[in-house]
C-alpha cells in the first residue's frame, strides 16, 4: 500500500528525532558495567503477522533495570508485552524482555532505538529494519460452483436428553410426594374407623383374652397390654395426660378430678385401679411372674373399672356439644391449613431439587436460560433464515434477516467502485453479523490486482468505527464447503466504551475479477451460544460467481 507524502515526512522527522536523542543519551556498552543488545526473529513479515523484538541485558545483581513500556516502537504497534525472563550466570543477571510487534501497512519500516534505564543511566538499543510484505493470493486455482437452489431447513430434533434431566428428579420427588400422601390417607382412614373409647377398650380386652400370653407365661407382655388398654381409655375419656403418666401420677390425677367434682369416681374404684397398676409395675419392672388366676382377676377388675368410669362420666350438655363442634371445626381448618402448607413446601422442595440437579449437570447459566430463556437462546434455537444479499451475491443463513444499511460511495472513488451494499443484524457488544459486497470498474482495475490484505485493513477500520480498540488479528487461508478460497481473519478487541468486555470477531473475504465480498461476525467472548451460532453461519456461506471470474 502506497504511503502518503505526509506519512513519509512524518517518518523521516521521527527518525531524525530518534537519532538526535540517541546521540545525546547513548552509552556505549564497552564503557558501562551492563551490556544491552536487541534483536528480532525476522526481518520480513506479512501484513498483520507478529514479529518478536527481544532486548537482552546482562548486568550486576544489584542494578535496577527498567524496560520500555507503551507504544515506543512506532511505526510498528505493540500487540503484546511478554514477561521478563531472568537467568543467573557468573554473578550477573541476564534479563530477556520480548515484545510482539506488527504492522498493517506494507512497506519498509525502521524500529527506533529503545531506551533501557539501568539505575540512573540510559542505554539505547540499535535501530532495526523490517520489511512488511503484501500477501500474494492466486485465484487461478479457485474452483467455482453454481449456487444451490433454496431449500427448507428442517427443525432440529427434539432433545430428549435435556428433557430427561428435568424429568427424572421431578418423577423421583413426585413418587416421594405420592408415598407421603398415601400414608397420610391411610392414617386418616384409620382415625375415621376408630371406635368410641368404651367400645375400643372392650374390644381390646376381648382380643387380650384370645391371646396365648398367659399360657406362655409371658406375664410382662400381658400386663403391659392390660395397663395400656385402661390408660388409653382414661386418656380419651377422663384425662389427656393418662398415657404419659406413671402409675402414681395417674392415681393422683384421678383423685384430683374426683375432689374437683369433674367426675363422680368411687373411692373403691380408684383403689382397685391403684392395686392393679402396682402389681403390673412389679411384673414389668421387677420381673415378678404373676399367677394365671391373679392375672385373670386383674383383667376382670380393669373391665369393671372401665365400665364404672363410663357410667359416671356425665353426658355432654348442648352447650358443650356446640363448643366441641366449634373446636372440631377449628381443628379441621387448622388441619387443612397445615396440609396446604405442607403441599406448598413439597412443591417448593421439588422445584429447588430439580433446579439444583439441572444446575449441577448442565451448568447454572445454561439451566437459567433453559428455565427463563434469553435473547441468545431464542436466536440460537429459533427458526433461522437463509437468504441472498448484495452483488456479487452472498448466500448466508442467519438468526434473523440482515437489514440493508445505506453507505454512500465517496466521490473520489466512484469511478472505481460501481456499487457497494452493506447488510447488518445485531449489536456490537453481544452478537453482530454484517455482509458487505462491492463491484469495481473492470477497466479501471485491469492493471491492478485486488488485494485482500488491503480489504482486510478496510474491514478492521470498520471495527474501529464501531468502537473497537486494541485489535489483535490472525489470518489464514479459508475455503467454503464448495471449495471457494478466500482469506479468514480472526482475533479479539476491546470496546472503547467498555474495556472490561472482551469481543471476538471473525471475518471472511473473497475476491473475484471485479467483485469483493466480506462477511463479518462480532460477538462477546464466552457468551453462551455465540460460538455455536458463529460456526453455523460460517458453514452456511455460499457465493455467487461473476462471469469472467477465474
Amino acid at each position: 500500500m502506497r504511503r502518503s507524502v505526509f506519512h513519509i515526512k512524518h517518518t523521516l522527522l521521527q527518525s531524525i528525532f530518534w537519532l538526535l536523542l540517541c546521540s545525546l543519551l547513548w552509552i556505549p556498552a564497552q564503557h558501562a558495567s551492563a551490556q544491552v543488545r536487541s534483536s528480532i526473529d525476522s526481518t520480513a513479515i506479512k501484513i498483520g503477522e507478529e514479529i518478536q523484538y527481544t532486548i537482552e541485558v546482562v548486568t550486576d545483581t544489584t542494578d535496577l533495570v527498567v524496560f520500555p513500556e507503551g507504544q515506543t516502537f512506532l511505526p510498528l504497534e505493540v500487540i503484546e508485552s511478554y514477561k521478563i525472563d531472568t537467568t543467573y550466570e557468573q554473578a550477573k543477571y541476564r534479563l530477556i524482555k520480548k515484545y510482539g510487534l506488527t504492522q498493517f501497512d506494507s512497506g519498509s519500516y525502521t524500529i527506533p532505538p529503545q531506551r533501557v534505564v539501568i539505575n540512573e543511566q540510559i542505554a539505547a538499543t540499535d535501530s532495526l529494519r523490517v520489511e512488511v510484505r503484501d500477501v500474494a493470493v492466486d485465484t487461478t486455482l479457485q474452483k467455482m460452483f453454481d449456487i444451490k437452489p433454496a431449500m427448507d431447513v428442517a427443525d432440529p430434533p427434539y432433545d430428549f436428553l435435556k428433557m430427561l434431566y428435568w424429568l427424572l428428579p421431578l418423577l423421583l420427588l413426585l413418587a416421594v410426594l405420592g408415598y407421603v400422601l398415601f400414608r397420610r390417607k391411610q392414617k386418616r382412614e384409620a382415625e375415621e374407623k376408630q371406635l368410641p373409647p368404651y367400645e375400643e377398650a372392650i374390644v381390646a380386652l376381648k382380643a387380650l383374652d384370645h391371646s396365648d400370653l398367659l399360657k406362655q407365661n409371658r406375664s410382662k407382655e400381658y400386663y403391659s397390654q392390660l395397663t395400656e388398654i385402661v390408660k388409653r381409655y382414661l386418656d380419651r375419656e377422663v384425662d389427656d395426660a393418662a398415657l404419659e403418666s406413671t402409675s402414681d401420677e395417674l392415681i393422683a390425677r384421678l383423685q384430683l378430678h374426683k375432689d374437683a367434682g369433674h367426675f363422680d369416681f368411687d373411692t373403691e374404684t380408684i383403689q382397685h385401679l391403684d392395686d392393679v397398676l402396682k402389681r403390673a409395675d412389679l411384673v414389668k419392672f421387677a420381673k415378678m411372674q404373676q399367677a394365671t388366676e391373679q392375672a385373670e382377676t386383674d383383667r376382670k377388675t380393669i373391665e369393671s373399672i372401665i365400665t364404672e368410669t363410663h357410667e359416671v362420666i356425665p353426658e355432654p350438655s348442648e352447650e358443650e356439644l356446640l363448643r366441641n363442634e366449634a373446636y372440631a371445626e377449628a381443628a379441621r381448618k387448622a388441619a387443612r391449613s397445615r396440609k396446604r402448607k405442607r403441599l406448598i413446601g413439597i412443591v417448593i422442595m421439588v422445584a429447588l431439587v430439580t433446579i439444583t440437579v439441572n444446575g449441577v449437570t448442565q451448568g447454572w447459566g445454561t439451566m437459567w436460560e433453559n428455565l427463563f430463556g434469553s435473547e441468545m437462546s431464542e436466536l440460537a434455537n429459533g427458526r433461522w433464515i437463509k437468504s441472498e444479499y448484495g452483488n456479487p451475491t452472498v448466500i448466508i443463513e442467519t438468526p434473523d434477516v440482515l437489514i440493508r444499511k445505506e453507505i454512500p460511495i465517496p466521490e473520489e472513488v466512484k469511478e472505481v467502485v460501481l456499487s457497494s451494499q452493506y447488510f447488518e443484524f445485531g449489536s456490537k457488544d453481544t452478537f453482530y453479523v454484517s455482509v458487505n459486497t462491492n463491484t469495481y470498474n473492470s477497466k479501471m482495475m485491469q492493471d491492478e490486482d485486488m488485494d485482500l490484505d488491503v480489504a482486510l485493513e478496510g474491514g478492521l477500520k470498520g471495527i474501529e468505527a464501531l468502537g473497537g480498540i486494541n485489535i489483535v488479528t490472525k489470518t489464514e487461508e479459508f475455503s467454503t464447503d464448495k471449495g471457494i478460497s478466500g482469506l479468514k481473519a480472526y482475533g479479539e478487541f476491546e470496546l472503547s466504551d467498555n474495556k472490561n468486555k472482551k469481543i471476538e470477531y471473525e471475518m471472511l473475504l473473497f475476491k473475484q475479477n471485479n467483485g469483493l465480498q466480506i462477511i463479518t461476525i462480532i460477538y462477546e467472548k464466552d457468551l453462551t451460544y455465540a460460538e455455536e451460532m458463529k460456526e453455523r453461519i460460517i458453514r452456511s456461506v455460499e457465493l455467487e460467481i461473476l462471469e469472467g471470474a477465474s
